[in-house]
């Protein structure tokens, strides 16, 4: 180890066991409208952003513009005769607050097409990229890469009105949600199809002619990419991926560099990055079990990921205390078209044998599934088996509702974010103020 390294160890690690039991002593003295514990806590649950698009109730989940994820699948538009609703319609929604018609997805999906073309010179930088680069990687490199094109940054740079910003954000968001897909879809067959691309097929909708660019024409294929780009579209403001994109962009980063920023806090493992990490642990327990474990089984291997100091993944949310309904919507697709699927079974049978157990640790504020519980094991069912990419998906998904978040920021004016940040020994001296004067 060397100097530098030992150093910041030998004076980090026993402050980290300090501020732990400083913690302990004092987490419950308020500092204003919050407590010592809320400054350590991630600003949890403290209110300092304005989200129009979707609001997160801890006990009734995830509502956008007022209206449930049942409510969405059942009020949004559809293709004739489908089953599930069309993400450009929940993307109108959230940016008008208005219910669309089948005629106003008609109007969007037209639009998408116009600016759909994405430069050659983005699949030349995916392309000088090792081929074993993350697919999350690769995503934020050719959102990057596409920055070149952005409309804001151009009309700032040739000096537009403020009250105008709006305008040419509105440009760089479409043209981004238009191209998206297609080069989310590119990383996809460089990565694992040797190369071998897809060309975009202007008939279809937003959500199927992705599915078709990745190479997947199954028609239940179809309804799940709605289903899956709807549902992880937004989750209130506060979540790493949404924070980011406001973030970023309160410095009038344009919409590539705040969209980029924001993948990278997706990637994280405690963020989008989790519907992989499910994945890896469900078939790391069935190897090492032998074959599709039992419920007892499946107990005995969440007791031991426990023991081992490690999270089960999928389970818990920062905010949500009840199942989440993004679980139950990807669920009741599964009860419809692959009720005798084995991954899906265990996915199952996780839910009813994991919440008791991590509730009964006594640490765990939401032992209930959250999206990323179930949502690898449908995709792994029709064959996209690439679970590195699983994240990806979502990020297509969620551009929707953050730039869509992003676009009222700007029409908003809303200023550059700056909050206060204090050092330890600043709050210890506060703390000992509070109680000198209690």
């Amino acid at each position: 180890m060397g100097q530098l390294k030992k150093k910041f160890a030998e004076k980090a690690l026993p402050l980290s066991v300090e501020i732990k039991q400083f913690m302990k002593e004092n987490g419950n003295i308020p500092m204003g409208d919050f407590t010592v514990e809320d400054i350590f806590a991630g600003q949890k649950g403290i209110i300092g952003l304005l989200t129009e698009t979707s609001l997160l109730d801890a006990n009734e989940g995830i509502r956008f513009r007022g209206y449930t994820i049942p409510e969405l699948r059942q009020k949004l538009p559809k293709v004739p005769g489908g089953t599930e609703p069309l993400p450009e319609g929940l993307f109108y929604l959230m940016l008008l607050n208005e219910m669309p018609t089948y005629d106003d997805v008609l109007d969007i999906q037209a639009d998408w097409r116009t600016r759909s073309e994405v430069p050659a010179h983005v699949f030349k930088t995916l392309d000088s990229l090792p081929l074993n680069t993350h697919p999350m990687t690769q995503f934020s490199i050719g959102i990057m890469a596409m920055q070149t094109e952005s409309v804001f940054a151009k009309a700032y740079h040739d000096g537009i009105n403020k009250k105008d910003y709006w305008d040419p954000t509105y440009e760089d968001v479409c043209n981004l949600l238009a191209r998206l897909p297609q080069v989310a879809a590119y990383i996809y067959r460089r990565t694992y199809k040797n190369n071998e691309h897809i060309a975009p097929s202007p008939e279809l909708d937003w959500a199927a002619n992705f599915a078709h660019m990745l190479g997947y024409d199954q028609v239940e294929f179809y309804k799940l990419m709605r289903l899956y780009l709807t549902i992880h579209a937004d989750h209130e403001g506060g979540n790493v991926s949404a924070h980011t994109t406001h973030l970023v962009g309160s410095a009038l980063s344009d919409p590539y560099l705040a969209f980029s920023a924001s993948m990278n806090g997706l990637a994280g493992p405690l963020h989008g990055l989790a519907n992989q990490e499910v994945v890896r642990w469900i078939f790391e327990m069935r190897d090492e079990i032998g074959h599709a474990p039992s419920k007892e089984q499946i107990a005995d291997y969440i007791h031991k990921t426990l023991l081992d100091g490690k999270v089960v993944p999928g389970y818990g949310h920062a905010i949500l205390r009840k199942t989440d309904p993004r679980f139950l919507a990807q669920q009741e697709f599964a009860r419809t078209y692959m009720p005798d699927d084995e991954l899906v079974n265990i996915v199952w049978n996780i839910y009813e044998v994991a919440p008791p157990i991590l509730e009964g640790t006594g640490k765990i504020k939401n032992p209930w599934p959250n999206v990323d519980a179930h949502s690898g094991a449908l995709l792994l069912h029709y064959g996209l088996n690439e679970y590195d990419f699983f994240t990806v998906l979502f990020g297509v998904s969620r551009a929707l509702g953050v730039l869509a978040s992003l676009m009222w920021d700007r029409a908003l004016s809303l200023p550059i974010e700056r909050p206060k940040s204090v050092t330890y020994e600043w709050l210890k001296k506060a703390v000992e103020a509070k109680k000198a004067n209690a």
